[in-house]
C-alpha cells in the first residue's frame, strides 16, 4: 500500500487543480487517517486550497483541518488565509 500511496500522492499533486473542495479535503482526510506522511501532496492541497477557501463548506474546512492536524503538517499560508 505505501507505493499506491506514494503514486496518488504524485498523481494528485499533478491534478489538484480539477478537484473541488471536497476532492481536496478528502484527499486530505485520506491521507490523514491512513497515517501516510506526504508533506508535498500536503503543500499541494494547502496552496490549492488557501485560494479557494470560499468554495469550502463547512464539512470541508473541518475535514482538511481536521486532516493537517491528524498528519502534524503545519500550513500556516492555508490556516492564516
Amino acid at each position: 500500500a505505501p507505493m499506491l500511496f506514494e503514486a496518488i500522492a504524485i498523481e494528485a499533486s499533478h491534478r489538484l487543480g480539477e478537484f473541488n473542495s471536497q476532492a481536496l479535503a478528502n484527499t486530505a482526510w485520506a491521507f490523514a487517517t491512513a497515517g501516510v506522511e506526504a508533506p508535498m501532496l500536503f503543500e499541494a492541497i494547502a496552496i490549492e486550497a488557501s485560494h479557494r477557501l470560499g468554495e469550502f463548506n463547512s464539512q470541508a474546512l473541518a475535514n482538511t483541518a481536521w486532516a493537517f492536524a491528524t498528519a502534524g503538517v503545519e500550513a500556516p499560508m492555508l490556516f492564516e488565509a
